[in-house]
C-alpha cells in the first residue's frame, strides 16, 4: 500500500493525534510499521495504551483516502509525510508536527526560514514595516514564513516576494478551499516562488480551532518568529508563545506608545522579546543558530567539491559565487552576472558563505573573500 495512505490510515485512529503520531514514527520510522506493529510494542510508546493499541492494529483504510490522494495529486499538491526527506527539518524537530502536510510549490528541508506575523488590521505603520522586514530578510537568503491572513501577513508575503525571495503560507483551511479568499491571487504567486502548505484535507473550511494549530506550523517551521504588529489579545501571541515553547527565538518590532496594535509587542519586549528594527538586526541574532550543524550530521546535506576553512561543506551554487570574489569588493550586481544566479539565489548563498567564514560583506553591497579564503588556490 502507498505509505501515504498507510499515514492516512493511522491519523484516522480515534486517540492518534499530532503528538501520538510523532511518538510512533520515532519509534517505528513509518506509518506502515506502526500500524503493523505487535500490540506489546506499541504499549511500549509513550501515550499508547493496551485499548489504543489495539485500535491502531485494527483500524482499517479510511475509504475516503484513496480518492483524496488522487485530488490532490491531480490538483497539483504533493503530500510530504515525516518520513520525506523534503519535509521541513524544523518542523520535524517541534514535538506535534503534522504527520502528513499538503503541499501546492517547493519546501526544502533545511531552508533557513523566518516567521513574519501580526495583526489582521494593521496600521499603515505596521503594514510599511512588515514588507520592508520580510523584503530585506528574501534578500539577505531567508525563507519568509506566514499566515497569508489578512494585513501583516499579507504584507510579509509581498515584502518577500518584492525581495525575489521564497516564501511559505501555511494556511488554516484545506488547499482547495483557499481562505481568505481575497489572498487567492497572492497563493498563487506564493505557490510559484515557495509553497503554499495545510495540514487540513484539501476541502476543509476555516473552521476557528484550525488557526492555533496553524500557527504551530509558522513557528515550527521557523528558526525564529517576528511579530510586528499586534494587539493586547492577537493572535499572534499565540504563534510567539508557541514558538518560544519550541525553543525558537522570538523578535518584536516596537511602535507607537500612543498605539492600541502596539501593545502587544510591547508586552512580548517586556518578557523578554528580542527588539529588532529591520532584517539585518533578525539575521545578527540568526547566525550562531544557522551555524550549528543539524542533529546527527551536517546542517546542509548537499554534495559539495569544495568546503570551507572549517570543513563545512560548499553547496554548487557557493562554490560558483566563491568562484567570483577576490581580495578586492565585487559588488552584487556584478556577482549576479558572473555566477548567473538569480537573486535569491544568489542572496541565499552570499548569506550562507558569510557564516561558514569564507566572504564578508562591505557597505554599499561590496563583497569580498574573508581573509581565511584569500590563500584558496
Amino acid at each position: 500500500m502507498d505509505e501515504i495512505l498507510r499515514w492516512l490510515q493511522l491519523k484516522s485512529v480515534p486517540g492518534v493525534g499530532n503528538l501520538i503520531c510523532k511518538r510512533l514514527f520515532d519509534r517505528f520510522g513509518s506509518a506502515g510499521a506502526a500500524l503493523e506493529a505487535t500490540g506489546a510494542a506499541l504499549a511500549q510508546v509513550e501515550g499508547v495504551t493496551e485499548r489504543l493499541a489495539r485500535a491502531i492494529r485494527s483500524q482499517p483504510l479510511p475509504a475516503s483516502a484513496p480518492a483524496e490522494v488522487a485530488a490532490a495529486r491531480r490538483s497539483g499538491c504533493r503530500l510530504l509525510t515525516l518520513a520525506d526527506p523534503d519535509y521541513p527539518r524544523l518542523l520535524r524537530e517541534i514535538p506535534d508536527p503534522p504527520p502528513v502536510l499538503y503541499v501546492r510549490g517547493e519546501l526544502c528541508a533545511d531552508e533557513a526560514i523566518v516567521a513574519v506575523v501580526g495583526s489582521r488590521v494593521p496600521t499603515a505603520y505596521g503594514l510599511e514595516t512588515s514588507r520592508r522586514i520580510s523584503q530585506g530578510l528574501a534578500q539577505l537568503g531567508f525563507t519568509v514564513v506566514s499566515g497569508l491572513a489578512l494585513g501583516i501577513d499579507g504584507a510579509a508575503h509581498e515584502g518577500a516576494l518584492a525581495g525575489r525571495g521564497r516564501t511559505i503560507a501555511v494556511l488554516g483551511s484545506g488547499l482547495d478551499n483557499l481562505y481568505p479568499p481575497q489572498h487567492r491571487s497572492l497563493a498563487g504567486r506564493i505557490a510559484a516562488a515557495g509553497a503554499v502548505v495545510s495540514e487540513f484535507p484539501l476541502a476543509a473550511g476555516p473552521d476557528p480551532h484550525h488557526f492555533p494549530a496553524r500557527n504551530r506550523i509558522i513557528s515550527g517551521m521557523a528558526l525564529g518568529t517576528v511579530v510586528v504588529e499586534a494587539a493586547k489579545n492577537s493572535g499572534a501571541l499565540i504563534t510567539a508563545r508557541l514558538a518560544a515553547e519550541q525553543n525558537r527565538e522570538v523578535f518584536a518590532v516596537p511602535g507607537s506608545i500612543h498605539s492600541f496594535k502596539s501593545m502587544g509587542t510591547h508586552t512580548l519586549i517586556r518578557q523578554g522579546a528580542i527588539l529588532v528594527e529591520n532584517a539585518q538586526d533578525i539575521a545578527a541574532e540568526l547566525k550562531p543558530r544557522l551555524a550549528l550543524p543539524a542533529p546527527g550530521g551536517e546542517r546542509s546535506s548537499a554534495p559539495a567539491a569544495e568546503t570551507a576553512g572549517g570543513g563545512a561543506p560548499l553547496t554548487p551554487e557557493e562554490q560558483r559565487v566563491l568562484q567570483c570574489l577576490g581580495p578586492y569588493p565585487v559588488h552584487i550586481d556584478a556577482l549576479q552576472r558572473c555566477a548567473g544566479l538569480a537573486p535569491g539565489a544568489l542572496a541565499a548563498a552570499l548569506l550562507q558563505l558569510e557564516l561558514k567564514g569564507c566572504a564578508v560583506q562591505l557597505p554599499g553591497k561590496q563583497f569580498t573573500l574573508a581573509p581565511a579564503g584569500r590563500t584558496r588556490s
